[in-house]
């Protein structure tokens, strides 16, 4: 298979960054993630039960103002703004890496090294997941018409048991999927770096964008595992998340110790 050229860091030119990593640290990373949730476990689970009432507020507001038409779209959108929901965790693990005190105030009210710069990135987060929302609203009005959503009940057969409806869902998927690896691609690193280092929102967003092309095979395994636990706790009816969110965000401040 060709290797792929490396590409250099905009951030720090004289700062090396690891290349190639190999494809099992995805899974050291993920073990790293479960010994710092195991580690004084009550602040991450917290965090995660945090995560979980947020996600059942915001899902009864969209049902009570009637967006329930942009919910499955905003599910997957949880994806886009994950990484800057996730930084209390990081802040976790960067102290226990440090032999610093943990309290779930502390995890909650973090003091990031970029300072406000941490705040546009996930701004810049909050606007690319609207954007896929409407973008799933416009996907769905070119297969459908413009007409009322015929709701959470009948859009299952509309989907899976017309032609139209396979070719929305391939449609919808091959272009969620692109904005899934952008925002994966811009944010994986960027945070937790916004959190550690003090540097510009974009530059960390390019810098992320670039250490995930240097290492593209274990990103695309780390993405697969991301994306199959998360789905795991949408069929336990988000209940998952006080376990998954917890053990991802723990995990994603590995990879990027990782490549550092």
């Amino acid at each position: 298979m060709t290797r792929l050229p490396p590409i250099v860091p905009p951030l720090a030119p004289e700062k090396s960054y690891r290349r190639d990593l190999p494809l099992g640290a995805a899974f050291e990373w993920l073990r790293a993630g479960w010994r710092d949730l195991a580690t004084q476990p009550g602040p991450s689970l917290a965090y995660g039960l945090v995560v979980l009432l947020t996600s059942f507020l915001v899902i009864g507001a969209m049902f009570a103002l009637g967006w329930d038409h942009v919910l499955f779209p905003a599910l997957s959108g949880f994806l886009v703004v994950g990484p800057i929901l996730a930084v209390g965790l990081y802040e976790k693990s960067r102290r226990l890496a440090r032999n610093e005190k943990v309290s779930l105030g502390g995890m909650i009210l973090v003091r990031a090294k970029s300072r406000g710069q941490i705040v546009f990135a996930g701004a810049l987060l909050c606007l690319l997941m609207l954007l896929w929302m409407r973008a799933a609203v416009i996907i769905y009005a070119l297969f459908f018409g413009v007409r009322p959503f015929p709701g959470l009940d009948h859009i299952a057969p509309m989907l899976f048991t017309t032609p139209v409806g396979w070719s929305m869902l391939v449609v919808g998927t091959l272009v969620g999927s692109l904005f899934a690896a952008f925002s994966f691609s811009i944010s994986i690193f960027a945070i937790p770096m916004l959190l550690d280092q003090r540097v510009d929102a974009l530059t960390a967003m390019g810098t992320s964008m670039v250490l995930v092309w240097n290492n593209l095979p274990v990103m695309i395994c780390w993405g697969l595992i991301v994306a199959a636990l998360f789905t795991a706790s949408l069929a336990s009816g988000l209940l998952g998340l006080v376990i998954v969110f917890p053990l991802l965000g723990h995990a994603s401040w590995h990879a990027y110790k990782a490549v550092q």
